[in-house]
Parts: C-alpha cells; sequence; structure tokens
C-alpha cells in the first residue's frame, strides 16, 4: 500500500519539477450548490493535468540504466504527456501509446515534449497491453498510468497542498479512471486528517470502479464518456484497495451534467477544463455530496482540450 511517507517522499522529488496549484474559492459555484466551493485548478498544472505529479515521481526515480533504456507509457493524452514531460526533464526516450481517436491537442503536446506517439485502439486495455509488449521488446520502463505505487505517490501530492491550504475542508472531490488520482487523494487525505471526507466521482457510463467495489473484485466493462481521461476498462489492483480501504462514497454524474460543468466553469471563473476534469464540480452541482458537508475541495483535474471540441460541445448543450 502507498502511505503518507511515500506521498511526502514524493513532494520532496518533483517539488522543482510541477507546481503547486492555486485552490480556488468561487462565490458563483458556492451559491448554486449550497455548499463553499474551493477548485484544486490542476488545469494549471505542468502539461495540463495532474498526471505530471505521479509520472515525475516515477521517471524521477528510476536508476541511470532505466533512463538511458527509456520509458512507454499507455494514454487517452493527459498521462502520455505527463510521461513525455518527466523523460525530457531527464534526456530520457518515450514512447507514448494513444488510442486512434485520441483528441488532436494532446497527441501534438506529447509530440512538442519529444515522445514518439504510437496509434493503437479506442480502449484503455488495447493501448495499455500494446505499450506492454513495447517494454518487452525494448527493454523500457513501462510508466502505468494509475496501477503503480510511485504514480500513485505523486498524485496523492496535490491533496497534501489542500489540506495545508485550507485546514478546515470537509470533503475533497476527485475523479475517477483508473484510480490513480482518488486513490492517491484518499491516502493523503485519510492519513493526515482521517476526518475529512474523500469522495470519488465516475461519468455514469464508465463506472468501473463503482461497479467492482458493488461487487467486491475488480471488473471489467464497457465504457463510453465524453470525459476521455475517464475511460479506463477496469480499475488498477492497487487503486482498487486503497478505494475500498479510504473512500467514503462514490457518485455518478450524467454526460449532460459534466458537459454542462465544463461549460460553467469555462464561462464563470475564467478556466479552461476539459470534461474528465469538470466531473468532481459536476457532482457538486449536482448536490452528490454526503450529508454535514459544507466546505468542499474540488479537483480540476485537467485542461487539455481541443477549443473545436469546446465549440462542439458548446453548441450540443445550446442548441
Amino acid at each position: 500500500m502507498v502511505t503518507i511517507s511515500d506521498i511526502r517522499a514524493a513532494r520532496t522529488r518533483i517539488d522543482r519539477a510541477v507546481h503547486r496549484t492555486p485552490l480556488l474559492h468561487s462565490k458563483t459555484l458556492s451559491g448554486m450548490s449550497g455548499f463553499d466551493v474551493f477548485l484544486k485548478a490542476e488545469n494549471l498544472q505542468k502539461a495540463g493535468a495532474f498526471k505530471a505529479r505521479g509520472a515525475s515521481n516515477k521517471v524521477f526515480g528510476l536508476s541511470e540504466r532505466e533512463r538511458s533504456s527509456g520509458v512507454v507509457a499507455a494514454s487517452s493524452g493527459n498521462h502520455g504527456q505527463a510521461v513525455a514531460y518527466a523523460a525530457a526533464r531527464v534526456g530520457a526516450r518515450a514512447i507514448i501509446v494513444m488510442p486512434v481517436d485520441a483528441q488532436r491537442a494532446k497527441v501534438e503536446a506529447a509530440k512538442c515534449y519529444g515522445a514518439e506517439v504510437v496509434f493503437c485502439g479506442t480502449t484503455a486495455t488495447e493501448r495499455l497491453e500494446r505499450a506492454e509488449e513495447i517494454s518487452r521488446e525494448t527493454g523500457m520502463t513501462l510508466v502505468h498510468p494509475y496501477d503503480d505505487p510511485d504514480v500513485i505517490a505523486g498524485q496523492g501530492t496535490a491533496a497534501l497542498e489542500i489540506i495545508e491550504d485550507l485546514p478546515d475542508v470537509d470533503a475533497v472531490v476527485a475523479p475517477i479512471g483508473g484510480g490513480g488520482l482518488i486513490s492517491g487523494t484518499a491516502v493523503a487525505v485519510k492519513e493526515s486528517r482521517p476526518g475529512v471526507k474523500v469522495i470519488g466521482v465516475e461519468p455514469a457510463t464508465s463506472n468501473c470502479m463503482g461497479v467492482s467495489i458493488d461487487r467486491g473484485e475488480r471488473t471489467r466493462i464497457t465504457t463510453s464518456t465524453v470525459a476521455d481521461g475517464l475511460r479506463s476498462n477496469e480499475p488498477g489492483v492497487l487503486p482498487f484497495a486503497i478505494v475500498r480501504k479510504y473512500v467514503d462514497s462514490l457518485v455518478l454524474v450524467s454526460e449532460d451534467e459534466i458537459v454542462d460543468a465544463m461549460l460553467l466553469i469555462m464561462e464563470r471563473m475564467k478556466l479552461l477544463v476539459e470534461p474528465s476534469g469538470a466531473v468532481s464540480v459536476a457532482a457538486v452541482l449536482a448536490g452528490r455530496l454526503p450529508s454535514g458537508v459544507r466546505r468542499v475541495a474540488a479537483i480540476i483535474s485537467g485542461g487539455n482540450v481541443d477549443l473545436q471540441r469546446v465549440a462542439e460541445l458548446i453548441v450540443s448543450r445550446r442548441a
């Protein structure tokens, strides 16, 4: 299991490579939801998402031999950009396996950091299997997007910052895909402030963690959601164990709720956020938080979205 000590060590390791992102209060979202709402703006993080934290912690901890062999990752976009960024910091070669329908902005960003991009399928399972194959063939280190203790520890550093910046927070809300962010968040919060609620949010059409928790075992599902960064078919082994131990509740949001939250954040808070990054706010606005919660910190996990895609979503919701 990942511990609070691992997360604190990760913060020291990645300190100069990532931003301490702001925790922004929103009077508008507070008034609309009935909670006192703060947003952890990881959309302003290096490479545009929280993923820079976990990827940097993993890559920076590699031996010189491992760095010389390079790294490979499977990603819909944000993790790939983060691994490419971290690899460039240490001068390592990086190959990123992305879906054939990956957003152009995410593909170009990974390439701009110096990574080679390989396309494979449309599902998380397909691209992860291809990345594992490349790792076996080349000796490159696989940087898993969520099922790795070093990655999880790195992701947990965002929650450490929340606890420090908002000591009287009642609940921390985070998106769930494969489970790396929610598990790092849960360890950071529960091992430092056990009374604070940890709430995970999934799209209703991509809820592998919720299905797995309900069934008592990791379960593979078919997914489809506008939140492309959360299209995981099955939760990771380690995230599943951590969520079962520490997370207070899992909630679902609809596709319309995700898009409406994304557009509201852009319009009222002037923050560029991708659909995956808006699911935490969607849950807050929908009132799907436990009773007794007043002061809430919602993690905006990323802001990597094509502007053309934003325009399409605006048209779809306001037609």
